[in-house]
Order: C-alpha cells, then sequence, then structure tokens
C-alpha cells in the first residue's frame, strides 16, 4: 500500500519531543529539542513534548523533573504534552498502555503482526543451516504458520513475539539534511514490535504516537536513521487500518563531538547541562551556542537572539557533518549575551553565584552593594560563575580576604613603600571618590616615587582584591569605603 509522506506546512507542522528518563539531560538532547522547537515556532506550528518511560529498571522521576527543568530554563517551551495536557493524552508512554493493545490487536487482525516463535538460537542455527552468516538474524520464515502449528508451538510452552510483516520493496525517503535515502528490498527483516510477554517495544509505540498525534515531521539524531525504515513500514501497516494518513518526513541531525573527535557522551561533564548552568552559562547564551551545533545563521555571524533563531531557523540548513561541542566558543558567545543583559538584569543573576559569600541570600545592603558592583565587570565576564573571583571581596571583612600567594610572590621590592605612601595619602583625601582616588595615587606612585602605572597600582589591587587581577581599582576602592580600603592596605603591608 502507497502512503503518501507529510506535506504539511505552516501553523500544519507538528513536531514532537520524546525522551527517556533517563540520566541528567545532555547537550545533544537538548540541541534535539532546540531544533524542534526553532522548527516549530519558525512555521508556526506545535511542538508535543512527550515522554518515552517504558525502561522501569532506568527511568526515574528525578530525571523526568529535570528535563523539565532544563526545558524550562532555557526557555524551550511546548504546546502539547506533559504537564501541558492537550488532545492525546496521556504523554507518557506508560500510562498508554491500552491504546497500544488495542492497536496492536487489530494490525493483528488486518495481518499486518504475525507470531513468532523462534529463539534467537534457533534463527542462528537456520543460518549455519542455509550457509548463511549466523548474525544475519531472522529469515520471515514464520511469516505463513498454519494455526495448528502455532497452537502446536504454543502446547511446548513457547509464548510468541510479536512481528510486524515488512514489504517486500525498497523504502525509500527523502530526509530533510541528508537528501535521498533508500534501504533495499531484504536490508532487513520482520521485526518484533511486541515482546513474549505482551509488552510493545519502542519501534512500535514511537510511530504509534507519533500518527496518533498528527506529528508532521520528525527531528532527530543521527543514530536513530537506521530504525527510519521500520517506522515508515510501521506507518504503512496504520494507514492500512485508517490510523495514520501520511508519513511524517524525516530529519536527522548530526552527532556532537567532543574531545579527540569522539562522539560527545552524556557522562562527559561539558555535555551535562546542569553542569554548564552551574559553571555560569545564561539561557540566552547557551541556547545561541547550542543552536550552532549543526546549523548557522550567516557564515559571518554567531550571536543571535531567541526571536533571530526562530526567524531564521529551516532545517535543510542543518549540516549532516558531525559538530563539536568547543567550550571555548561556547563560553565566548555566553560572554556576549551577558554583555546584551540590562545592567539590573545581569545584577540579579550573579547573586545565586555569590551565595556562598553573602552566606544566603543577600541582605538589602548586598543587593544595593552588588547593583553598583555589577556594571564594573560585566564588560570582562564570560560566565557568571566567575562573580565570586571577580566580586567576593566586596562582600568579606578584611579579616577574611585571601591573598593569592602567586601575587603576593610576584609583588617588587617596592611594594611596602607603595603601599605606605597610599595609606598616608588616602587617609587625607577631602572627598573618597573615584576621580580623587585616582589622582592622588597617581601623584603619589607615579610622579612622587617614579613607578610605571602598570606597576604602580598592583600591591594595592592585591591589597584590596586579594588578586593581581580584578575590577577597575580605583572604582572598587569607592565602593568598599575608605575605612576598608586602609585597613586592607595596612594588613598586607605588615606581611610584605
Amino acid at each position: 500500500m502507497s502512503v503518501p509522506f507529510s506535506t504539511a506546512t505552516g501553523g500544519d507542522v507538528v513536531v514532537r519531543f520524546c525522551p527517556s528518563p533517563t540520566g541528567t539531560p545532555h547537550v545533544g538532547l537538548i540541541r534535539t529539542a532546540l531544533f524542534n522547537w526553532a522548527f516549530a515556532r519558525h512555521h508556526g506550528g506545535k511542538m508535543v513534548f512527550r515522554i518515552e518511560d517504558t525502561d522501569t529498571a532506568r527511568d526515574s522521576q528525578e530525571s523526568y523533573e529535570q528535563l523539565l527543568e532544563a526545558m524550562r530554563w532555557l526557555g524551550i517551551d511546548w504546546d502539547e504534552g506533559v504537564e501541558t495536557g492537550g488532545p492525546h493524552e496521556p504523554y507518557r508512554q506508560s500510562q498508554r498502555g491500552e491504546i497500544y493493545a488495542e492497536l496492536i490487536e487489530r494490525l493483528l487482525e488486518a495481518g499486518h503482526l504475525y507470531e513468532s516463535f523462534a529463539t534467537a538460537e534457533e534463527i542462528e542455527a537456520r543460518n549455519l543451516e542455509a550457509g548463511r552468516d549466523p548474525r544475519q538474524g531472522y529469515d520471515n520464515f514464520e511469516r505463513e504458520l498454519s494455526a495448528e502449528q502455532r497452537e502446536a508451538l504454543r502446547a511446548e510452552g513457547r509464548q510468541p513475539s510479536l512481528r510486524l510483516r515488512v514489504p517486500d520493496e525498497d523504502l525509500s525517503f527523502d530526509d530533510l539534511v541528508r537528501g535521498e535515502i533508500t534501504f533495499p528490498a531484504g536490508s532487513f527483516s520482520d521485526f518484533v514490535v511486541v515482546r513474549p510477554n505482551g509488552a510493545p517495544l519502542y519501534t512500535f509505540v514511537n510511530p504509534v504516537d507519533d500518527a496518533l498525534m498528527g506529528v508532521t515531521h520528525v527531528l532527530r539524531g543521527e543514530d536513530l536513521l537506521s530504525s527510519t525504515p521500520r517506522q515508515i513500514a510501521l506507518y504503512r501497516a496504520l494507514a492500512d487500518i485508517g490510523v495514520a494518513t501520511a508519513i511524517p518526513r524525516f530529519g536527522h541531525m548530526p552527532y556532537v563531538m567532543g574531545e579527540g573527535n569522539r562522539k560527545l557522551s552524556k557522562r562527559d561533564p561539558q555535555s551535562n547541562l546542569f553542569l554548564l548552568r552551574e559553571a555560569g552559562f545564561i539561557p540566552e547564551g547557551l541556547l545561541n551556542y547550542l543552536s550552532l551545533l549543526g546549523w548557522s545563521i550567516a557564515h559571518d555571524r554567531d550571536v543571535f537572539t531567541r526571536d533571530e533563531l526562530i526567524a531564521a531557523f529551516d532545517v535543510a540548513d542543518v549540516n549532516p557533518n558531525p559538530s563539536r561541542f568547543d567550550p571555548k566558543k561556547a563560553e565566548s558567545i555566553n560572554g556576549d549575551h551577558v554583555r546584551m543583559l540590562a545592567p539590573d538584569d545581569f545584577a540579579a543573576r550573579l547573586e545565586p553565584y555569590l551565595g556562598q559569600v553573602f552566606g544566603g541570600a543577600p541582605s538589602d545592603e548586598e543587593r544595593a552593594l552588588l547593583a553598583q558592583a555589577a556594571p564594573l565587570v560585566q564588560e570582562r565576564m564570560q560566565l557568571l560563575g566567575q562573580a565570586e573571583d571577580m566580586l567576593g571581596f566586596l562582600f568579606l571583612d578584611t579579616e577574611d580576604i585571601r591573598h593569592d600567594p602567586d601575587a603576593v610572590a610576584g609583588l617588587t621590592d617596592d611594594a611596602h613603600a607603595v603601599l605606605e605612601a597610599s595609606r598616608r595619602a588616602l587617609a587625607e583625601l577631602e572627598t573618597f571618590d573615584t576621580a580623587a582616588i585616582e589622582q592622588v595615587l597617581r601623584d603619589v606612585l607615579v610622579d612622587g616615587l617614579g613607578i610605571k602605572p602598570r606597576f604602580a597600582f598592583t600591591p594595592l589591587r592585591v591589597a584590596v582584591t586579594g588578586r593581581r587581577v580584578s575590577p577597575p581599582l580605583f572604582e572598587s576602592m569607592e565602593l568598599l569605603g575608605r575605612d576598608a580600603v586602609l585597613a586592607r592596605i595596612e594588613r598586607l603591608a605588615a606581611s610584605v
């Protein structure tokens, strides 16, 4: 039976994201969700978010909740599915058993499924006997078992699995990413869709759910490409019993590679979405970078907003070649998005990354100081996780400042003289603001002591911040206030 492929466009486009709740959400998985979402939003169509949770040994509620958190954090919303609801509930496979059972019965009655009693050992033995490679697999020999033969096998105590009768012809499709692909007749045999215990397999429930939910485009990982002809075969059977009217268009996304050009594993730290968030990626930056893993908005442009991504995304522009997750480029793009934030938004986003310094939620005074300090580092920061290194010194008492040993070791012989001269000059300042602080220190250290500017202020930077590199020094001094600055200078001067 010939079944057309979907021709849906515009608002009729329906895509789906259907992960298994195992482990922590990783970059490759979320990239798939992102491309589906961008495709649906670009066309004004719908995205369905359902959960494939039939693997009770590996699925977990914790992983399910992490998937929801990851999607919501990145702003990848869905129109229908778990938590949202919709006309095709339930959206968790584990709750759809009755739906599958009814369709299995209908496909059996129509002759698209048949009972298979052969064990793996028997299949291998048949291949050896026929002079074939023992790994060649099943040869469809049970297609025409009679009722008597099936009954005799049951009498032996055997429980059958159910196999789909695959069309004896080439199966072709036009992959949205890779172009025309053909699987020749005989390249795969009738395959199991229902276990002997009655539990349907992924190869059955996944296309069935797509058909029932009206999915028009299936965008998924390259690793699933080999299963596509099986899905097409099942779709033909579903169309024959009136469940499907068209086969979805398929597009297979390239692998995401990690270090050493190997496929990025979900166990690689750099692929763990929550570790990236912990490091200080913001949703806007990470969303931008993930969309570059196999796609680009223009050959000379890497940084763009969510709205620009939606306006430009076309799955036909996805590159079929593997893409590499480059941490440095990801951080650089994140930094560009950090600089695009409004100052008050940027300051608010820094708060969780300063929690250890604050000892919890910030006080009103700490929040006010952070709002003043944030603009000093916004242009320099790539990851929000750098907040403690860059700004932590502003919120510590003098005795809690830890001087970086390398910074102290790098101080020159005149460090003590610099600190003492600075302390005296700053103590006598009438107005303790940035301009006055800079002027008096330049007068005393550069003109008075004859020290070059790039060396003159290093001891002060180490005294005030504990580090050799810091936010703008004079502005930081003004924020700290005269008493704190003088106390910090005295503390370091006593040890050098």
